[in-house]
């Protein structure tokens, strides 16, 4: 984490920068132990401060602030959490945080010209060595220097389409003003990348429809929802009425409209999900509509590429990725999987073979491992 970066309010609070949304809460939501020393998140309902590996629940993120030191917390009215005892963490900084801060304001002030982020471009700008900047962005960010300049470039381009105008204005301006030379190179992977069309995000999210549908399965009841782009959700619950409450908060601002039927994408998922458990699965034939930072999106293609009845450990998945330490990162991009089976995180095991945790239930995952090695 790069604590330079942050801008802090009166009173003491850090603002998430926009290029990197969501860092801090991403790393509470997995524990990262690495950030401990680095920051604390404040709770508003309770007044508690903790630190990012404190194993207590998870709060709402509406309900969180994040602070660069106890202290500044303490001075805002929180107390100390009695279990993670935050204050008596030591502060610490990457000893190259410095180094790649400087990278990555370089990366975010040239976000609109894609031939200045070239890592021989970078490195003489910023006076900081080619490798070090290689190995400094996967230890301190998790992602590569392309990876952070692509994405500050996105989150350009949707500043811009947010950014409120007298008129309706081209959406093609936005996609130039941002540094993308064609409308091409935004909409490579667009779906993964941005997670929704960019008229749509330019919108907010309201007017998005959404066609779900729930169904049996042999793990249960099932709901699959789809935009139209492709599958946004498949997900596992107790009843119908839990499924359907989960996809109102995750999409709250979209129009939900129950199918009349399984057809096209929706029944081929159904499909899907269903022949998993049996002899001859079939192979995903749809496309996905799924919300990925640039990080769980190379978790995701691991998962995806580990073939049908064999499992990795997170901490293998980290060394495959190029981040060995990055294993707690794995576990928070695992449970961040919005798709269930169709990314098969249920193929990623504890270092001594547990089953560990899974988004949708360790039973089901234990049904998902021992179907697939038959």
């Amino acid at each position: 984490m790069i604590m330079t970066s942050a801008v802090k309010t009166s009173d003491g609070a850090i603002v998430v920068p926009s290029y990197f949304p969501g860092k801090q809460w991403q790393q509470v939501l997995e524990r990262d132990a690495r950030a401990d020393g680095q920051f604390v998140y404040a709770v508003k309902s309770t007044k508690i401060y903790c630190k990012p590996s404190c194993a207590s629940r998870r709060p709402t993120r509406k309900q969180v602030s994040f602070f660069p030191s106890p202290a500044q917390a303490e001075a805002a009215g929180y107390r100390a959490c009695k279990r993670c005892e935050p204050e008596r963490t030591e502060a610490r900084a990457d000893p190259q945080a410095g180094a790649i801060a400087a990278v990555t304001e370089y990366l975010r002030d040239h976000a609109d010209s894609e031939g200045r982020t070239r890592l021989a471009d970078v490195a003489k700008a910023t006076g900081v060595g080619r490798l070090t900047i290689l190995r400094g962005f996967k230890r301190v960010l998790g992602v590569s220097p392309g990876q952070y300049a692509k994405e500050a470039r996105l989150e350009k381009f949707k500043n811009k389409v947010r950014e409120p105008k007298t008129g309706k204005a081209p959406i093609t301006d936005a996609i130039y003003e941002a540094g993308f030379g064609s409308s091409s190179r935004l909409y490579e992977n667009s779906s993964a990348a941005l997670g929704m069309t960019p008229r749509v995000m330019r919108e907010g999210g309201a007017g998005l429809l959404i066609r779900y549908t729930t169904a049996a399965s042999p793990l249960g009841r099932m709901l699959v929802a789809t935009t139209d782009v492709g599958i946004c959700s498949i997900a596992f619950g107790r009843d119908d009425k839990e499924l359907v409450a989960g996809l109102r908060e995750k999409f709250s601002k979209a129009q939900l409209v129950a199918a009349k039927g399984n057809t096209g994408w929706l029944a081929d998922a159904v499909a899907f999900v269903a022949s998993q458990l049996g002899e001859h699965p079939l192979a995903a034939t749809f496309p996905l509509d799924v919300r990925a930072t640039a990080f769980q999106q190379r978790v995701w293609k691991a998962l995806q590429a580990i073939p049908r009845g064999e499992t990795r450990s997170y901490s293998e998945l980290a060394l495959q990725l190029g981040a060995p330490t990055a294993s707690r990162a794995v576990a928070g991009a695992c449970g961040a999987n919005p798709v269930a089976v169709v990314v098969p995180c249920h193929r990623v095991l504890g270092k001594d073979g547990s089953l560990t945790g899974y988004r949708w239930g360790v039973e089901r995952k234990k049904k998902l491992l021992a179907a697939e090695k038959c």
